[in-house]
């Protein structure tokens, strides 16, 4: 493994609360100073970040609506003003709006691609030339299983998680040679807020599939995030975080 320490720099984007915020403190455990992103809820952005200092960590509050170029590429210079560097992009932010096709209003599908997979092109654009100039970066990208298995009434949210897949496979075939990887982490099932929301036979049904017969805790999607970081011979691959559910 690189030397991965107190020196690097990560943004992770949606980094308030669920995936996000297990994968902000678990960078902070390892040492990395931490730009937690948020779009609404700066009081728990605030609190990730004052876990992080309360422990003798390094972490800074970015707001921003990252599906908004302009507001991504202000999230990733407020990064580089503060320390001058970004060693490590984590695009978690992600957002759902289920609806069967036919019902599917226009804005549902245009603001779930805006969050999902324009944002992760946005942060990524504007992450990566400072990337490239320090020959070295890791950009671990949190897509889902549905976008690999498909989920009834998530045909935005599934054409999104699939496009950061192949949006990973590209880019890392155009930035290995500076030292960059990317990959993908595809989480399924998860106790966070996000599934709690989900209607009881819903998620039963889903927990029902799952050959470990439980949800993910959040901070093992973080232990995979870290992982790929420290993959230094690992690029443009899918790791699959799901107990079992999806097995290809």
């Amino acid at each position: 493994m690189a030397e991965v320490n107190g020196s690097r720099v990560a943004l992770v984007t949606g980094g308030s609360r669920g995936i996000g915020k297990a994968i902000a403190l678990k960078l902070a455990q390892e040492g990395i100073r931490v730009a937690i992103n948020y779009r609404g809820n700066q009081e728990a952005a605030r609190q990730v970040a004052d876990t992080i200092e309360q422990s003798g960590g390094q972490a800074l509050l970015c707001p921003g609506d990252i599906s908004s170029i302009d507001e991504a590429h202000k999230v990733v210079e407020q990064v580089l003003g503060q320390w001058n560097r970004i060693d490590i992009l984590v695009n978690n932010a992600g957002i759902t709006r289920d609806n069967l096709l036919l019902r599917m209003r226009p804005e549902e599908w245009d603001t779930v691609l805006a969050t999902n997979l324009t944002g992760t092109f946005a942060c990524t654009r504007a992450a990566l030339r400072t990337m490239v100039k320090q020959r070295y970066g890791r950009i671990v990208n949190i897509s889902s299983i549905a976008g690999m298995m498909g989920n009834p009434g998530q045909t935005n949210y599934a054409a999104s998680k699939a496009g950061m897949i192949g949006f990973s496979r590209a880019l890392a075939r155009e930035v290995a040679s500076r030292n960059i990887t990317v990959n993908v982490v595809a989480p399924g099932l998860v106790k966070t807020e996000l599934t709690e929301g989900m209607a009881k036979a819903s998620y039963e049904g889903l927990l029902a599939a799952v050959p470990l017969g439980r949800a993910a805790e959040p901070r093992e999607i973080a232990e995979a995030v870290w992982f790929l970081i420290g993959a230094d011979y690992i690029t443009g691959q899918t790791l699959v975080v799901d107990g079992g559910l999806v097995m290809d």
